[in-house]
């Protein structure tokens, strides 16, 4: 199934079904959405610089997946973990393995982490989101890179909001979702309360209808502040909208009446900050 390269540690494979490297099958973003990788206590960096981010944040990995043309990159990495599994193979194989062609550099199957206490993750911060039911793994992955970015403390997402940890999410937010630190929050949206009684102000993003501006709320200079998302197509739930403490939307021109959950969100932080 593999030969292992000697004394660099890294393993040849030579067959699509070894199962040292099923974790790696079906990555496709529809395959993955059949799988349930935060049950088998792993997810997966993808990306040279990725994977040195999560290593960097402190995630312990498993086993490292790349083709040959980026040993050489990753050596000082495979040093730095003597222990951890390297494999490689042909393009062509690992693309048969994976469903896609790697072009990122390496892969690498890390163990997820006890979740955080959601006590932990507001302790000392002063602004942070919250994201409702948000499903798309992309817009998820895009607000923690500019929650990175711009200098939120936290984010919270409730039960039904995509995972932050799935391979996309990671990817697209180049890491960050590794250095912003993030627990889910549940119940909801009773855990509202937990926010208030933690000093912070929950600001809900909404249409309008009767709402302050973005501008409105910088204005009242909050001392902690709840940005609160929702969902991509319906926004935020009627009952959630009924424990927030203030109701803010994005003054739009151009009969527009929405921005992409993404934006909007870069937006608020930056006037937030």
């Amino acid at each position: 199934m593999g030969e292992s390269l000697g004394a660099v540690g890294v393993t040849e494979l030579t067959d699509v079904s070894d199962p040292r490297v099923e974790v790696y099958s079906g990555l496709t973003d529809a395959a993955l959405r059949q799988r349930q990788d935060a049950a088998h206590g792993i997810f997966l960096a993808e990306s040279s610089l990725v994977v040195r981010r999560a290593l960097d944040a402190g995630h312990r990995p498993r086993s490292f997946f790349l083709a040959h043309r980026y040993l050489d990159s990753m050596a000082d990495v495979f040093a730095a973990y003597p222990g951890v599994p390297v494999y490689t193979g042909s393009d062509a194989l690992l693309a048969s393995i994976t469903g896609f062609h790697l072009h990122r550099g390496a892969l690498a199957a890390m163990e997820r982490p006890v979740p955080l206490e959601v006590d932990e993750v507001l302790a000392g911060a002063r602004r942070i989101a919250v994201l409702e039911g948000i499903a798309d793994h992309t817009n998820v992955g895009a607000i923690f890179r500019s929650a990175a970015a711009i200098g939120l403390d936290a984010v919270l997402v409730t039960p039904l909001c995509a995972d932050p940890f799935y391979r996309r999410s990671i990817r697209v937010s180049m890491g960050a979702v590794f250095q912003v630190p993030w627990t889910r929050i549940d119940p909801w949206p009773a855990g509202i309360d937990v926010l208030k009684d933690a000093g912070f102000t929950a600001a809900g993003m909404t249409l309008g209808h009767g709402a302050i501006t973005l501008d409105d709320l910088v204005a009242e200079d909050h001392e902690r502040l709840a940005l609160i998302f929702g969902h991509e197509g319906d926004g935020l739930a009627v009952e959630t909208e009924r424990w927030l403490d203030r109701r803010v939307t994005i003054p739009m021109m151009n009969e527009l009446d929405s921005l992409n959950v993404a934006a909007a969100s870069a937006i608020a932080f930056y006037a937030t900050r």
